[in-house]
């Protein structure tokens, strides 16, 4: 690495650190290491079950099966029959009773609130040594998950292999297991290999409904997961995992998680030999969002939909604890990723989500957000790289199809300066369909790419719509291939800036950020119109006081005076309009740069220090003002607004200084307090000659 290319990397890591605001924990969880990738996805097994679950009242059954197809009734009749006989009443009792691999549990339709797990803990169980989480819940060791399984979870599946778990009903929502908002988790399956969910809905967790842990092996089909403080699905730290025909709503934080997948793409480049973890045939709507990943590696994620959530889809790698980071190698194709414009924030404004969970309405639609999210998104990137965004319909959309930006590693704990602009790299986005739905009616987006500017080798398709930055690098036919591409160590400083004061978000001490627009921020309320206006005062202050002490008498200054005035005014008129503004800023970088380049010239001949300075200001500028608007440039590590704004600070305080001493030069001329005896007015009027005591 070159010395300029390290003090760059120093310059970008300093600003990371500025970014670097303490994060919330999303999830939580004991030290762990990624499976060795010798499992396999486990195969749904159709022989008759070894274990039967069900409740005794008979009446209550005959009216729960009343409407089944007459197979599938005189099926689960007679498996009734026998679990009143042989069978259990909790689904724990069975688990526990799966003594040997390859066990299938059968759970006939009712209601399942697992009454010996509720308790709080008492004796040794309620005095455990553990770390407590930034949520206030303990971390605890597996050893300790063992000792005291129902602590946390309402059903603990701790170390069994090859287990299958399924409801007998004929949809989903016939056998319902309700933790009723007294368990961190409804179910947890902790280093249980192989294990099989099928046909059957999980509730109301002060964490997540399905949690699958530390495991090489498991499949989750057509499963339905609601009404939960985070995570809807969890699975974390495991790799040979399938889900498909699930379905998640009421979250707050994601309906689907797959978080630490296996990393075993790490260090490759688009061409990978398989995916850790599938997801497909799922619906995840009305969440916070419907799918994240913190260090979501190498996830096949296909011919789903996502919709009528804050926002569709996330990864990142901002978060610290979590195995894999930075974030790689996920894939999207063929998913419906639409209407991602709910906002929940106002739940967290008004204290809704400040009382305990089972009084804050999940039931009838709220959602509380866990974390700093941009509503009205399609598919969000926070330090990802080697992703593929793949033939997927993205529309109607409030905000953006597709938010990319970098996320620096001091915010998920790593202080190397090398690590610090290891994201965002190689993220592809082509062939999607973008504000149009399946039917190929017109369905647009905002705005169809929001990025902040970091990261190399990035790509979008030819012809994509409305973005900022308003010209992107275009992908090739071909994986790899790039036309146009840019690698540059940090991102925009207004939109660095815009990320710092969105993340100060806090959902249990009801912070939400001032001056953002995520949260309700409006025209001059939001931080991106006030940095324009409040430099354009400045701007405006110090250009009229130089123009009036310097460069009134000229018509040629007064006119790019005149010029950079209605820059800064458009400045400020596009940060006014946020997304919808196109050229708009780069119109107004053309003028104040023009205004720069001309003054500079004329300042050039009597003070050359500072009129050099002006026109090197205007010149970066005006490249500030191509850059934005025809091409961004892509042999430049740092975007030209880092060397004009620390380049403008240093010709404000000249331009005040040199303001300041025309005026006292002016004075001297004039015979004012600075008067000097070498002053040519005073020489040129004692050459005079003198009549009656007066020059003439």
């Amino acid at each position: 690495m070159s010395w300029t290319r390290r003090l760059l990397v120093v310059l970008a890591a300093l600003v990371a650190a500025l970014l670097a605001a303490p994060a919330a924990q999303a999830h939580e969880e004991r030290p762990l290491t990624l499976p060795d990738g010798t499992g396999s996805v486990p195969e749904y097994r159709t022989g008759p079950p070894d274990l039967l679950v069900c409740k005794t009242d008979r009446a209550d059954f005959v009216r729960r099966t009343a409407g089944f197809p007459a197979q599938l009734k005189a099926r689960n009749m007679a498996l009734f029959e026998q679990c009143r006989e042989t069978g259990y009443r909790h689904l724990q009792q069975a688990v526990d009773a799966a003594v040997r691999p390859g066990t299938n549990i059968a759970v006939l339709p009712g209601l399942y609130e697992e009454e010996p797990s509720l308790p709080k803990p008492v004796g040794e169980c309620a005095r455990l040594k553990a770390p407590d989480s930034q949520l206030g819940y303990q971390i605890l060791s597996y050893a300790q998950q063992k000792q005291c399984p129902h602590n946390q979870n309402l059903v603990a599946i701790l170390g069994k292999k090859n287990l299958q778990i399924e409801g007998t009903g004929a949809d989903r929502t016939d056998v319902v297991i309700d933790a009723k908002y007294q368990k961190l988790n409804a179910i947890r399956a902790d280093k249980s290999d192989g294990i099989y969910f099928k046909n059957f809905t999980a509730q109301r967790t002060t964490f997540n409904s399905l949690y699958v842990l530390a495991q090489d092996g498991f499949v989750i089909d057509d499963v339905l997961t609601r009404w939960n403080d985070e995570y809807g699905f969890l699975t974390f730290a495991s790799d040979h995992g399938l889900y498909k025909n699930c379905e998640s709503y009421g979250n707050g934080d994601s309906g689907i998680y797959p978080g630490s997948a296996s990393n075993i793409n790490d260090g490759r480049g688009y061409d990978v030999p398989r995916y850790a973890i599938e997801i497909t045939g799922c619906r995840s709507h009305h969440n916070m969002v419907g799918y994240s990943g913190t260090a979501g590696d190498s996830v096949y994620v296909h011919d789903n939909e996502f919709d009528h959530n804050m926002g569709g889809a996330s990864m990142d790698s901002a978060f610290p604890g979590h195995p894999g980071l930075p974030q790689n190698h996920a894939r999207f194709e063929r998913n419906l990723i639409h209407d991602n414009n709910a906002d929940y924030y106002p739940y967290v404004a008004d204290g809704t989500c400040a009382k305990p969970p089972v009084e804050r309405g999940y039931e009838r639609g709220v959602v509380c957000p866990q974390i700093s999210m941009p509503p009205g998104t399609g598919i969000i990137t926070a330090g990802g790289n080697w992703n593929l965004y793949e033939n997927n319909w993205v529309y109607g959309h409030e905000r953006a199809a597709f938010f990319l930006s970098a996320a620096p590693a001091f915010i998920r704990g790593e202080d190397s300066l090398a690590k610090q602009t290891d994201t965002s790299h190689h993220n592809r986005y082509a062939d999607n369909h973008l504000g149009t739905d399946k039917q190929g009616r017109s369905r647009p987006n905002r705005t169809d790419v929001w990025w902040d500017g970091q990261g190399e080798s990035n790509c979008w398709q030819p012809g994509t719509g409305p973005s900022t930055p308003r010209t992107l690098p275009a992908c090739g036919a071909e994986r790899g291939e790039v036309s146009g591409s840019t690698d540059r160590l940090a991102g925009e400083p207004v939109k660095l800036a815009h990320l710092l004061v969105c993340s100060d978000y806090n959902v249990q001490a009801r912070r939400l950020p001032a001056g953002c627009d995520w949260y309700g921020a409006r025209g001059i309320e939001r931080i991106e119109v006030q940095a324009a206006l409040g430099l354009a005062v400045v701007l405006a202050l110090v250009g009229g006081v130089l123009w009036w002490r310097r460069l009134r008498h000229s018509r040629a200054a007064t006119a790019l005076t005149l010029l950079g005035a209605v820059g800064l005014a458009l400045d400020v008129a596009g940060a006014t309009m946020g997304l919808t503004a196109t050229y708009l800023p780069a119109v107004a970088l053309l003028l104040t740069g023009v205004w720069w380049t001309g003054i500079g010239l004329v300042l050039r001949r009597e003070r050359p220090g500072f009129g050099w300075t002006t026109l090197a200001l205007g010149a970066l500028t005006l490249l500030d003002a191509f850059d934005k608007g025809v091409l961004m440039i892509p042999w430049i590590p740092l975007s030209p607004a880092w060397v004009r704004g620390l380049l403008g600070v240093v010709w404000v305080v000249w331009a005040v200084v040199a303001a300041a001493r025309h005026g006292a030069e002016a004075a001297e001329r004039a015979g004012g307090p600075w008067e000097s005896p070498g002053d040519p007015d005073r020489q040129h009027s004692a050459a005079r000659p003198v009549t009656n005591g007066e020059p003439s």
